[in-house]
């Protein structure tokens, strides 16, 4: 999918990251390696990897191909790629829209926006979802019908923290695993594949714009998704949590009649684009503003 920025300038990029991708999902052969990729020994060992010394000889390279200005973050030097990727920016360089009526996008990302019903269906991660699908709650999910679905997609050159979107009681955190199965193995390229990532999410009572669901979505095998807080108060703005290696997409699910989506990114989403925005930014307004 193509993106434009907030002034409406389309940029045509597809990552390479985005191009692995389609060819695990949608390819036999790669199929069959995704499958290899996230069994246990090799998801563990890929985690090892990251985490190791050695995985930092990947950094340089990384920084020059993505364009990342390192002056940006808190630290310059890192003990393993992990560190890197889960990097920690200035303050100064993701401000925080502060006004009260202001939903603000909790992490960097492309944003596109959904009206919620019992036949929405999204795309994430190429794997399609139903509302019900994604939380795995019947009841939860039609709380939500009426309402919008924000679904912000991370790339590798992006800022892998995110944050609150308001303040309010935050509730538990719920985990589900990532599963990955072929149904009715044929042998034709359009063999049917049932997946789902593995994502966490909570339920938020925030001050301004009523009780929303963010959730966390990552990879499949070893999660890859960590989240510091659950049942306590929090802050617009406070992270919530990171990102380690891997792909990663959140979801903001918001009730009917709180929220109005940024006329852009509801008018990108229609016309096929996603909409490039960073964390703290404002990505909708309060109802009651």
């Amino acid at each position: 999918m193509n993106y434009k920025d907030r002034t409406g300038k389309e940029i045509i990029n597809t990552t390479g990251q985005d191009k692995f991708l389609k060819f695990l999902y949608t390819n036999r052969i790669g199929r069959s390696f995704l499958k290899f990729m996230i069994s246990d020994k090799v998801t563990r060992a890929i985690e090892i990897y990251m985490n190791s010394r050695l995985s930092t000889l990947k950094i340089d390279g990384f920084i020059k191909k993505n364009h990342i200005n390192i002056n940006d973050y808190k630290k310059r030097y890192f003990k393993s790629y992990n560190e890197f990727f889960t990097r920690k920016i200035r303050a100064s360089k993701r401000p925080i829209d502060r006004e009260n009526g202001a939903f603000i996008s909790p992490s960097d990302g492309k944003v596109t926006v959904y009206p919620i019903s019992e036949n929405l269906v999204v795309n994430i991660k190429n794997i399609d979802y139903s509302v019900k699908s994604l939380l795995l709650d019947r009841e939860l999910a039609e709380e939500f019908y009426g309402g919008w679905l924000y679904v912000i997609r991370l790339t590798v050159d992006n800022y892998h923290r995110y944050c609150y979107p308001d303040s309010g009681y935050q509730y538990e955190n719920y985990y589900i695993r990532g599963v990955f199965h072929t149904v009715n193995p044929v042998a034709l390229e359009n063999t049917s594949v049932f997946a789902q990532n593995s994502r966490a999410y909570t339920m938020i009572d925030t001050d301004n714009f009523g009780r929303i669901v963010q959730m966390e979505v990552g990879a499949m095998g070893v999660g890859r998704i960590v989240n510091h807080l659950e049942n306590e108060f929090v802050e617009k703005g406070q992270e919530k949590g990171y990102f380690e290696f891997g792909g990663s997409t959140i979801c903001l699910f918001v009730q009917k009649g709180n929220v109005i989506p940024d006329a852009d990114i509801i008018k990108n989403t229609v016309d096929g684009y996603e909409t490039l925005v960073k964390m703290g930014e404002k990505i909708g307004s309060g109802t009651a503003f």
